[in-house]
């Protein structure tokens, strides 16, 4: 039986109701949930071994110095060995390294300049071409927009060293580093991303590595193919991940977060860049990325309210309520400066744009190359 016009805007005045109401329990959920998820207080790891970082670079990022800084300055009486790698000789990241070589100079810094590409990811290929380099057993990839503290490398090495551990990844949290647009591109890290991360975890519905910081053995990255493996994966985190575990081995979350430096200028730069992110989740998730819409209940209530919906004043209310108070929770979690409440919901509307657009298509923009996302979640240039 078809249905007419009327009654297909009472159904789906009905679904953005019940979506409304069971997202805004999510978020209440997940806000509890948030407040649980405490940093430890102390690390004492019983060794300390000698730890090679790799850092791949690209671009004069804001701030990037500074970062690239914390890795010389970490509580860790072990040598650590700092790889930064470009893939072009007049990249402007080189005046950062540089610049932390000679402030630094009785540091192990290595920089590596290789313009060799030899996958479609080419982060992954800037990390093969260092890979040789790094001298030490404990090897963490870290990416180049990170901010890590003094105790890292500690509380890395502490979690590395548990029984049947393989790799030791990171929880990360927005720091924007600029105007409007950084600040909603935190925002869809902190009010979206670790909300579901942390729900996920604690009812065991994923088990994901985050590219913000990867710590394995040498021996345990040969055992999986070592970075080649990975030069075409889009979300090559999460295959590193799934390698790990492929062999027997345990991908540890640490209970700590790592910031993640956001500096988007525009709105499109925030746009290609959510969007690469939503179609790598898509595709790695099918189905759970559908159960995202529950972290858009404002935006649900909006649209029920527009088609009908009975009481709309106080469904929004609601909504926007459970929003704020999500907000609230990880802000105090991580020590987060607290942010404005018209910006949550402007990072409402276009995270629920890029959420609808995400199904339509599989292009993403990363770095200044076009690249199609395929079936078995590795990439292909889009010419």
């Amino acid at each position: 039986m078809m249905l007419n016009f009327q009654e297909v805007i009472r159904l789906f005045t009905e679904l953005c109701v019940a979506g409304a109401t069971l997202g805004i329990a999510y978020n209440l959920v997940a806000a509890i949930l948030m407040l649980r998820f405490r940093r430890p207080p102390k690390f004492h790891p019983s060794a300390l071994p000698q730890i090679s970082v790799l850092k791949p670079l690209h671009g004069g990022e804001p701030g990037l110095f500074p970062r690239l800084s914390s890795f010389c300055r970490q509580d860790y009486p072990q040598d650590v060995q700092l790889v930064c790698g470009i893939q072009q000789a007049r990249d402007p990241s080189i005046h950062a390294v540089r610049l932390l070589q000679r402030l630094n100079p009785d540091a192990q810094i290595d920089l590596v300049i290789d313009e060799r590409v030899s996958g479609t990811n080419r982060k992954v290929t800037n990390l093969y071409n260092m890979e040789a380099k790094a001298r030490y057993d404990v090897v963490v990839l870290s990416d180049s927009d990170i901010i890590v503290d003094g105790q890292f490398l500690r509380g890395t090495v502490a979690e590395l060293e548990k029984h049947n551990v393989g790799a030791v990844t990171s929880l990360y949290y927005g720091v924007a580093l600029g105007g409007v647009w950084s600040r909603v591109s935190a925002l869809n890290i902190n009010a979206q991303f670790l909300p579901n991360v942390v729900m996920a975890l604690t009812f065991g519905a994923a088990k994901p590595c985050f590219g913000s910081a990867i710590a394995l053995r040498k021996e345990t990255l040969k055992r999986i193919g070592g970075l080649a493996a990975f030069l075409d994966e889009l979300a090559d985190d999460n295959a590193i991940g799934k390698a790990v575990r492929s062999t027997g081995l345990d991908v540890v979350i640490s209970r700590w977060g790592v910031g993640h430096a956001c500096f988007e200028r525009s709105l499109r730069a925030l746009w290609d860049h959510h969007m690469r992110s939503a179609r790598t989740i898509r595709s790695i998730d099918p189905i759970g990325y559908i159960g995202i819409v529950f972290m858009h209940p404002l935006m649900l209530s909006v649209l029920g309210a527009i088609t009908g919906a009975g009481h709309p004043l106080a469904l929004i209310t609601m909504a926007f309520s459970a929003r704020a108070v999500l907000n609230t929770s990880v802000e105090r979690t991580f020590e987060l400066r607290r942010e404005r409440l018209w910006l949550v919901a402007l990072h409402d509307a276009i995270s629920f744009a890029v959420f609808v657009c995400s199904f339509f298509g599989t292009s993403v923009e990363w770095r200044g190359y076009s690249y199609r996302i395929l079936h078995d979640g590795t990439i292909e240039k889009d010419d």
